[in-house]
């Protein structure tokens, strides 16, 4: 912590990181249009569960809404992600730019998509399908949920130009408090299921859960 150095940044044509947040209300508006009521329960997901009960059949992961949801999502992660590549590392100024976006962009979709497609082959080998596609769904729920509210902070963040160190921090313990609190609930909620498999899903867990963040995260700091 005590080596941490914040990088100026030198800012080109920020034209397409416009496009891209006027993208991404123009889906919220459009989500807010056509699923009034859906949308509705969605921005009551921070305290209230009734969203991930009313729609908790797995055929809403393939809906408009969850895969709209989704792309904003990962555009919300990946514009977290360069901005703190930006700032966090001796050779940021190389995150700079569209073309960067676009690779952090193929990499978070392309790892979360990667890692769907692994826990559904995985799920029908251990015959647990059911459970997989309601866990599926409750964290793609929520993630999506989590880079909604994202989104703001990085239009803030964007172009702010000398962001505190603390706020960056903040907003870091802020995203994985959110993301441990909806493993929590999901726990909670299919407590049952997991029990009746539970040594399955230590299993998933570490093979799943754990393993893929640990990897990516060894990839990236050695890269």
């Amino acid at each position: 912590m005590d080596n941490l150095t914040l990088h100026e940044r030198i800012v080109g044509s920020n034209d397409w990181a416009t496009i891209l947040f006027v993208f991404c209300f123009a889906v919220i508006a459009i989500n807010r249009t056509v699923f009034q009521a859906r949308y509705a329960e969605f921005i009551k997901l921070a305290w209230s569960d009734k969203y991930t009960k009313i729609y908790k059949e797995s055929g809403n992961i393939q809906s408009w809404f969850t895969i709209s949801f989704f792309i904003v999502q990962v555009i919300s992660y990946a514009f977290l992600l360069q901005f703190l590549l930006l700032y966090f590392t001796k050779t940021g100024e190389k995150f700079e730019g569209f073309i960067p976006f676009i690779q952090l962009f193929t990499i978070i979709f392309t790892f979360i998509l990667g890692k769907y497609l692994v826990e559904k082959i995985i799920a029908t080998s251990f015959n647990i399908e059911e459970f997989n596609e309601q866990f599926n769904l409750h964290k793609v729920n929520y993630r999506a949920y989590i880079g909604l509210l994202l989104l703001p902070v990085n239009v803030v963040l964007f172009y702010n130009l000398s962001p505190q160190a603390w706020v960056l921090y903040i907003i870091l313990g802020l995203i994985g408090a959110a993301g441990i609190l909806s493993y929590l609930i999901s726990l909670r909620i299919y407590q049952k299921l997991i029990l009746s498999k539970l040594f399955y899903f230590i299993l998933y867990l570490c093979a799943l859960e754990i393993a893929p963040y640990f990897f990516l995260y060894y990839w990236f700091t050695n890269s």
